[in-house]
């Protein structure tokens, strides 16, 4: 009886192993699945795009964060199409000036979170939640970030540059 007990055990510790042993493979397997997917699938455009609207930086005109005391929301009779994406503007004039240097007043890393590329991730950059630093725009995907990023501007930044490269190879 005692024997029968103690290969009871036994097969149960097997069973329990051999369940352990499957969802940590699979648990494994997913992450590095699902990362490899987000990654590839977030930058096949390499510019943020709003899923419901399909406009960059969700309608906000990006030349409104350098004229304006805060950002506007374009209109749709002033789009313009860059690099395959539809970027709105509240005035023709606005549309006008991004037209003839797109890359002054587009935000960096395609409008993705600053703070989120530093850290080895891709991360949508929220269009209220911004900096212009060395007249660029940085958009960040939430206040800590952006409070995070302020602390070592410059470190975060060659970070955020070497990831980004990085994430758009992969591409």
């Amino acid at each position: 009886m005692a024997m029968i007990r103690q290969n009871s055990k036994f097969l149960l510790t097997l069973r329990a192993l051999a369940v352990i042993s499957r969802l940590f493979i699979a648990f494994i397997f997913f992450g590095l699945f699902s990362s490899f997917a987000l990654a590839n699938s977030k930058l096949q455009n390499a510019i943020v795009i709003d899923p419901l609207s399909g406009f960059a930086m969700n309608s906000y005109d990006p030349v409104s964060y350098y004229i304006n005391d805060a950002p506007k929301l374009g209109m749709p009779e002033y789009e313009f199409i860059w690099q395959g994406v539809s970027w709105l503007f509240a005035s023709e004039a606005n549309r006008d000036i991004f037209a003839k240097q797109p890359e002054v007043y587009a935000p960096l890393f395609g409008g993705h979170g600053v703070m989120g590329l530093a850290r080895g991730y891709i991360s949508d950059g929220n269009p209220h939640i911004y900096e212009i630093l060395g007249n660029k725009l940085f958009l960040f995907y939430s206040s800590a970030n952006r409070d995070a990023f302020m602390l070592l501007q410059r470190s975060n930044y060659i970070k955020a540059q070497k990831n980004w490269e990085f994430f758009l190879t992969q591409n």
